[in-house]
């Protein structure tokens, strides 16, 4: 058989592979170093009780012929896509349909799978630096080109650097579809209801679709930072938007995500007659997906209650204050630091121009800390670094000291 050479193709290996391959290598060079990882962005503190509670008593509900469940719905139970609806969207003012709400095991899924949607000549832009998942699966699918010198040759690159205030520039070519994450992977930095709405209007002028990552927006602390691309005006039309459980509640090990597509969303058939993305998804959805487990969907829901919203914003608070540990630490390091405030990332510039893989290797060499290297992340991540805030305090400082006093040898 044939394979599908555009896959073969894709560079060298996914992002964190390299890294988990790179730390092991030294961890069997070197069995007693004592390393700090503030690299892949897991989280690590434990699910909030009340949440665990209501995921084991539905799991033990499983064990009983009354509260058995078999498949569940394909676009998810009516009582999380409810609760979803009324607290993550009704709350601030943004009218949506519950058949505008599909539930799925992650952000990152959906992510990769929401260009099964699109023609394979639409042309794709993303902000660079950019979360790999938007890059590789558009590869995968053939629209991006070849990749050479760092980029794919029919990608449309939106530079998002410190020059710009992390602003990206609009696209000033044809352009179908651009990817946005906000709070952003890698670089932690935000953007203002101001600064969206540009996007929104050049999208409703373009005929263009935007997909809006916002699996970090539980990290926001500022009403003026929105937490959802539908507090702007036009954007039902124009915007899928995909969130997670994974970092709001600690959900990366249990699964549980949620897509919205909005039934004004349109797309164009070969004859140019519109075609609604929503009834394009749930028709995908049926085909590929039984569905996320009846338990995971219940602790999911548990989140919103009053309990469990208090005990998963406590956690949000604890990586927020590991955050600032590390970003204070940095900048009295003399350091240049971005992000952090309303994201768990950190985006530090390299030392002395040093490259962002070089300066991998010295940190974990020298200090035994981990990050990721913005390189990574695309063309402009070169001479950045991203640290996270998903680890313990005592991490958190060490890890910072440890950087600091290796660069001041």
């Amino acid at each position: 058989m044939k394979i599908n050479s555009h896959i073969s193709s894709l560079p060298g290996s996914y992002l964190f592979q390299e890294i988990a391959s790179r730390i092991k290598t030294f961890e069997q060079e070197n069995p007693k170093a004592d390393i700090l990882r503030l690299g892949i962005g897991d989280v690590t503190r434990p699910l909030s009780p009340y949440v665990a509670e209501k995921f084991a008593s539905a799991a033990r509900d499983m064990a009983t012929a009354e509260g058995f469940r078999g498949y569940p719905p394909g676009e998810g139970y009516h009582f999380l896509i409810d609760a979803i609806n009324k607290n993550d969207y009704a709350a601030r003012g943004i009218a949506l349909q519950d058949s505008e709400i599909f539930i799925s095991d992650g952000a990152k899924t959906d992510a990769a799978a929401i260009q099964e949607l699109f023609d394979k000549d639409c042309r794709i832009a993303f902000t660079d630096p950019v979360y790999p998942v938007y890059v590789d699966s558009n590869a995968m699918a053939g629209r991006l080109g070849t990749f050479e010198n760092g980029r794919w040759s029919n990608a449309v690159y939106l530079p998002s650097t410190a020059e710009n205030g992390f602003v990206p520039p609009l696209p000033e070519e044809k352009v179908d579809v651009l990817y946005l994450c906000y709070p952003n992977n890698p670089t932690g930095t935000v953007l203002t209801k101001a600064q969206l709405k540009p996007f929104v209007d050049w999208a409703r002028q373009n005929n263009a679709l935007i997909i809006y990552d916002a699996a970090y927006k539980a990290f926001i602390t500022d009403e003026d930072i929105p937490r959802s691309i539908y507090e702007i005006e036009g954007a039902k039309e124009v915007a899928i938007e995909c969130c997670s459980f994974s970092k709001t509640a600690g959900f990366t090990g249990v699964r549980c995500a949620y897509t919205v597509v909005p039934h004004q969303v349109t797309g164009r058939d070969n004859s140019g007659k519109a075609v609604s993305l929503n009834a394009l998804w749930k028709r995908r959805t049926g085909s590929k997906n039984n569905g996320v487990s009846y338990p995971v969907q219940v602790a999911a829901a548990a989140v919103y209650d009053e309990q469990g919203r208090k005990e998963t914003e406590e956690t949000i608070r604890y990586y927020l204050d590991n955050a600032r540990v590390i970003l204070d630490a940095l900048k009295q390091g003399g350091l240049t630091v971005y992000g952090g405030v309303h994201a768990p990332y950190i985006w530090m510039k390299t030392p002395d121009n040093m490259k962002s893989w070089d300066f991998f290797d010295y940190l974990l060499r020298n200090a035994h800390v981990v990050g990721t290297p913005g390189a990574g992340f695309g063309p402009c991540g070169e001479g950045y670094f991203r640290l996270t805030a998903f680890g313990s305090r005592e991490t958190a400082r060490q890890a910072s000291g440890r950087i600091l006093n290796m660069l001041s040898k």
